[in-house]
Formats: C-alpha cells, structure tokens, sequence
C-alpha cells in the first residue's frame, strides 16, 4: 500500500520536499494537489499516483521517476523532462511534452497547442486530439496523435517522426507524408499495445522532414 501525502491548504514547498522523503521510500499517492504549479520537478526516482487534477509543469525536468494522474493536468506537463514516464488519464493544457530531451508522456485524453514543441528525443503518445502547431521545430523522438490535428503540425520539422491516426487541418513548413514502413508499424503496434490505443498501425500517417534545411527553402 503506498503512502498518501495530502497537499490540501499546502504550499509547494512543504509538498515537494515530503513527497521526495516520501518517494525514496515507497510509492506515493498525492492528493488535493490541483493548485501546485511545478510538483514533482527534477525527481530522479519514485512512483507518484496524483488522484484527481494536476497543475502546470508537472514532472518538470524529470530525471527518472514515474508519475500518473488519475484525472486532467495543466500547461507544460513533462517540462524538459530527460527520463521517467509521465501518465495522465485525462485531457492537458499547452505546451505537454515541451523540450523533452528523453522519457514517454503518455496523455490519454486530448493534449492543447505546441505539445511536443522541439521534442528532442521523447516519446510523446497523445491518444485524443491535440491543438495547432504541435512539434513545432521538433529535434528528435517520436509523436504518435491517436485523433485528429490542429494547423501547422510539425512546422519547421527538423527531425523525428510525426504519426497520426485521425486528421489534419494543416501541415506547417518542412514536412512531408511519407509511407510507413514495416518497422514503423511495428514500433506502432508496440506503443499501441502498451498504451492501449485502439486501430490498426498501418492506418497511421507518417510526417517526417522534407529537409534538412528547413530554414533556408
């Protein structure tokens, strides 16, 4: 049975430094949290289950812990994370997965705009809808979008795959459809089954770069 650490009435800095005592112990459950900005920032180890919401920059720069909310979480989740794994059951504002160097974000609901945005080797698994200019100037890693997608996806592309299941109203500069091959599929199929998102692999588009030079065409 993990421990429960009650955030109600707190302020962030008496939460995050029970929680991280908490943490290197057992695995936590945290309550009563959905008005702290930036918990569970820079946490190298541990297993965090949030019961209801969360707020922005949750999992900030995380280093290795594991974190699931049980409901939605605010802008910026997974801020600059470089491993770990961030689940949230529910929908997330802006701006989820922004700057990642390395880890999984996995949102089961719908994620706002600029998710992904220079994604620099996350994999990042919306399984929902996401907004517009999402992987914006994206590095590396893979996105997988379950649903549908706002305007300018994967504008000024660099590197890195993009795949969607559902829609797009536009796609932004550098990119291109390209065919999936087997071990795009495959990879697909292992994300899904892991993740429980629901289709056929093959169904998927990919968007990749169209060059290397993005800036300069």
């Amino acid at each position: 049975m993990s421990r429960v650490v009650d955030a109600k009435g707190r302020d962030l800095q008496s939460v995050s430094q029970e929680l991280r005592e908490a943490a290197a112990q057992d695995a936590v459950t945290l309550r009563n949290a959905d008005h702290l900005h930036g918990l569970a920032a820079g946490m190298k180890s541990g297993e965090v289950t949030i019961q209801g919401d969360a707020g922005d920059y949750l999992g900030a720069v995380n280093d290795g812990a594991t974190i699931h909310v049980l409901h939605n979480a605010g802008r910026y989740l997974a801020d600059n994370m470089t491993q770990g794994t961030v689940i949230v059951d529910g929908s997330v504002g802006y701006g989820a997965g922004a700057y990642c160097y390395g880890g999984t974000v996995v949102v089961n609901g719908d994620a706002g705009d600029f998710a992904a945005v220079m994604n620099k080797g996350a994999s990042i698994i919306i399984k929902g809808s996401v907004g517009d200019e999402v992987a914006t100037y994206m590095l590396a890693g893979d996105l997988v979008i379950g649903g549908d997608a706002g305007q300018n996806l994967g504008n000024y592309l660099i590197r890195g795959n993009i795949f969607v299941g559902g829609a797009w109203q536009s796609l932004g500069h550098n990119t291109q459809v390209q065919e999936l091959t087997p071990a795009d599929i495959a990879r697909l199929r292992g994300l899904m089954e892991q993740y429980g998102i629901e289709g056929d692999p093959a169904s998927f588009k990919k968007i990749v770069r169209l060059s290397e030079k993005p800036f300069y065409n």
